[in-house]
């Protein structure tokens, strides 16, 4: 498995889901704080109460705008290239939400953006579960294991993946040992490239 497989997930790895939640949040009127605008946490960077933060997080998530989320910086390019080029296919991982609907058109996003056969597996979660368990399915596969969140990519590590961090402004700080920071997905396939031969 681990010789043609990439786990990746989804929002702030292959899809901008911050800029579409915050062009839907300013939509309904909602604009971050000066000085937490640059949060992970939404609740934080919108100054809000986080029960009220995680419903709107919910109400995005299972909305129509899940159909149109744009990619990630250069993911579809390199993306495509590690699938076309070299052979890999996806698992995508994504703690979005149990609403069928929602996944539907996080999928129907995904493959036009990507293509029909890039993506072997779609994995959808609950919205912000903890991605263990479905980890634990592929312990010591050394697959490669693409995430923003830092305990997500600290548990792939730890599970024998090798793990990458897709760097952000919230988490452009981390120094943990075991996980590679990647600033774009040229860094990714030139990474996965590197390890190959």
């Amino acid at each position: 498995m681990k010789e043609k497989v990439i786990l990746t997930d989804c929002d702030g790895v292959l899809l901008d889901w911050g800029y579409s939640f915050d062009q839907w949040m300013d939509r309904h009127g909602y604009t971050p704080s000066h000085v937490n605008d640059t949060a992970y946490a939404m609740d934080r960077k919108y100054g809000m109460p986080r029960d009220e933060c995680r419903r709107l997080i919910r109400m995005f998530n299972e909305s129509a705008t899940m159909r149109r989320i744009p990619p990630l910086r250069d993911a579809i390019k390199y993306v495509k290239k590690l699938h076309e080029e070299h052979g890999y296919v996806f698992h995508c991982i994504s703690s979005m939400s149990s609403d069928h609907y929602a996944q539907h058109l996080r999928t129907k996003n995904l493959i036009e953006t990507f293509g029909p056969s890039v993506f072997e597996k779609y994995i959808y979660l609950e919205c912000g579960a903890d991605k263990d368990e479905i980890l634990t399915k592929y312990k010591d596969t050394e697959c490669w294991w693409v995430e923003d969140k830092i305990i997500n990519a600290e548990v792939g590590r730890d599970m024998g993946l090798k793990s990458m961090l897709m760097i952000h402004d919230h988490n452009r700080g981390y120094n943990g040992e075991g996980v590679e920071k990647v600033y774009s997905w040229r860094d990714v396939y030139e990474r996965v490239l590197d390890c190959s031969y």
